[in-house]
């Protein structure tokens, strides 16, 4: 059953992203003031909402964990995690690229990109800890606390361009408090294109959950070896 998911998913997910290509590239004309470089929000900002939504479940699977010791849980939030940090650095290299173009550098000190990389350099030290952990109970209770206390930099990332007018732009989608200025055909196409990145994230999270249950199926096995 869950195979057919995963493949139902990726194949919803692969025509998603292609008719989103289509729609960027031929469908949308360039923008006034930043040419055809602009085409990267379509990617840098899904990117972003990915890694977010992904932080969020693995904080409420974290406390799931917690609560009910189950180590089901424990696999979603150290899938989710890994799945979402790629996307966090996607978002990051995204912005560097769009930033040496339209800035002028590749690297701003403000405080959105500041957070972005201080975020996904904790969501990297929650896998390097659930590496270093043999004993899977530590290892699930410590990674669930971590991932909690991780949380509040994803937030502060979000919330940075209301708190702070540093270099980054401000609000560009409508939804955003004090609305935005995108057009809404091309905000169309972003919230499509982050819902087909979303489905392709949710495979690649469905995968690396059975990985994860199979090594705790593995460390098991290994543990009843060394008790004989």
């Amino acid at each position: 059953m869950r195979e057919k998911l995963i493949y139902a998913l990726a194949a919803v997910a692969a025509l998603l992203l292609t008719r989103n290509l289509y729609q960027m590239f031929i469908g949308l004309p360039d923008e006034v003031l930043q040419g055809a470089i602009y085409r990267i929000i379509f990617f840098h900002v899904p990117a972003a909402f990915t890694f977010m939504t992904g932080a969020l479940v693995s904080m409420l699977a974290s406390i799931l964990y917690l609560a009910r010791k189950d180590f089901s849980a424990d696999s979603v939030a150290a899938a989710v995690t890994e799945v979402a940090l790629v996307f966090g650095f996607v978002n990051l290299l995204t912005g560097m690229i769009w930033a040496r173009i339209i800035w002028g550098v590749w690297w701003a000190w403000d405080a959105r990109l500041t957070f972005m990389l201080i975020s996904c350099l904790m969501y990297a030290g929650y896998l390097m800890l659930r590496r270093s952990i043999e004993e899977p109970t530590q290892r699930a209770r410590m990674s669930a606390v971590l991932s909690i206390l991780t949380f509040p930099a994803v937030v502060i990332t979000y919330k940075a361009i209301d708190w702070w007018r540093n270099q980054h732009p401000g609000p560009v989608l409508t939804f955003r408090t004090g609305g935005g200025t995108m057009d809404p055909g091309m905000e169309q196409v972003l919230w499509l294109n982050f819902l087909g990145i979303l489905l392709f994230a949710t495979v690649l999270m469905m995968v690396r959950m059975r990985q994860e249950e199979i090594r705790r199926e593995i460390d098991g096995l290994r543990r009843e070896a060394h008790a004989i």
